[in-house]
């Protein structure tokens, strides 16, 4: 009784049923890598600058983002569908700082928790080690489509595989400092 809808019912003289449909959001994750040591300061600041592209190039009116990164403590700041702006989210990244205090795991579970509600992840890393690729692993079999950006010191984009992208190397990209704008221009992102 209570989704009949009485006003057409008495214009149309029959009755009419309200119907309700679920509605679904796409929702994007755009993780940052944090953990980095100061003498490495170059590729975290570039890191920032990879995030803070997407982060504006992404159309939030229609999905929501979700910018995934660990500081002091872990944090998730969603922008879109009326949540917050694209400005919001570019200060947020403006006063992100590299994470010495904790371990690299922090974000792995942080994003990792957060993953069974995204339809898609950007991974921005500022490096190509074994935690991280384990990680990413876990986010393959997880069934998360992902795009992994690893940001690297010129002259050592060569030496990296893409291990657990192996199968998919559109979605894996070295970036080296200094020719980021050059290294994405190469992606083919559908």
């Amino acid at each position: 009784m209570r989704h009949i809808h009485w006003r057409s019912w008495a214009k149309l003289g029959q009755p009419v049923v309200k119907e309700f449909e679920d509605e679904f959001f796409v929702r994007h994750g755009l993780v940052l890598d944090t953990f980095v040591d100061y003498q490495r300061s170059d590729v975290f600041e570039e890191a920032v600058s990879v995030a803070a592209s997407f982060a504006y190039t992404l159309l939030t009116q229609a999905s929501l983002l979700d910018l995934l990164f660990v500081g002091p403590q872990s944090y998730c700041f969603t922008a879109g569908r009326g949540l917050a702006h694209t400005d919001q989210m570019l200060e947020i990244l403006a006063s992100v700082q590299a994470c010495q205090e904790q371990p690299f795991s922090t974000l792995e579970h942080l994003v990792l928790n957060h993953a069974n509600v995204l339809s898609g992840c950007i991974c921005v890393m500022a490096a190509w080690d074994e935690p991280r690729r384990n990680f990413v692993q876990k986010l393959n079999m997880l069934g998360v489509p992902l795009l992994v950006l690893v940001i690297v010191e010129p002259g050592r984009g060569d030496a990296l595989k893409a291990g657990p992208m192996r199968d998919e190397p559109e979605r894996f990209c070295v970036l080296e400092v200094g020719q980021i704008e050059q290294g994405l221009a190469k992606l083919k992102l559908k």
